[in-house]
């Protein structure tokens, strides 16, 4: 693929993302008089794993609106970020429960990405200040694609909410639950030990776990 946008992504995803390319370009340029999260140069950073050590697939919604906030990866924020995002302390509270670790100092996630977690975002861009404003340009289809890549590797998908669990069929390894927001949190998120779980299942098929500390 040729384009800026593209060039932090592995080449491992070439097969995967070169259909889309035509249709990609042209979402860009629908959007190319916007101001939008995350910066086109980071909108497929999730990507920037080896599709081959792809381990677990977390799944989002959309990036975060505000301003600087978003780095392509769901639920990170650039690591200056402070406070976190409410559904990313959410999910810290679960993972410091889950696995007796310490808090995290910051709410970026490339440490998981670069030990085979894809960070994916159902749609890859917003508008900044505005959440859910490119639902409908087109993304969900490439994402699609993106996630059975990893699935049919045997990749765990980590799906919390409607949004992800839309993927559910397409995972034979998978783990659902509650969105991690504040409205739905408190609903059987916390509890839920979704990171033991992920690790559990790697090791029961003799793939090494994630170290899931971010300290």
């Amino acid at each position: 693929m040729t384009g800026r946008v593209f060039l932090p992504v592995h080449s491992s995803w070439a097969s995967v993302l070169n259909p889309f390319a035509v249709e990609i370009e042209e979402i860009l340029e629908s959007i190319s008089d916007q101001e939008i999260a995350p910066s086109v140069n980071h909108i497929f950073a999730a990507c920037e794993l080896d599709l081959a050590k792809v381990k677990c697939v977390i799944v989002g919604q959309d990036p975060y609106p505000t301003r600087g906030n978003a780095n392509g990866l769901a639920f990170s924020v650039n690591p200056s970020i402070s406070p976190l995002p409410a559904s990313l302390r959410n999910i810290f509270t679960e993972l410091v429960g889950d696995m007796s670790i310490a808090y995290p100092k910051s709410g970026d996630l490339t440490a998981w990405r670069d030990q085979g977690v894809l960070l994916l975002n159902r749609v890859l861009t917003t508008r900044v200040g505005e959440s859910n404003a490119h639902t409908k340009i087109g993304w969900q289809k490439i994402t699609q694609a993106i996630a059975k890549a990893a699935a049919d590797q045997g990749a765990i998908g980590v799906l919390w909410g409607k949004s992800a669990q839309e993927l559910s069929n397409l995972f034979t390894h998978r783990i659902e639950g509650v969105h991690p927001s504040p409205l739905s949190a408190y609903r059987g998120f916390f509890g839920s030990k979704p990171f033991s779980r992920v690790n559990h299942d790697l090791e029961r098929r003799g793939i090494s776990p994630i170290d899931w500390s971010l300290s």
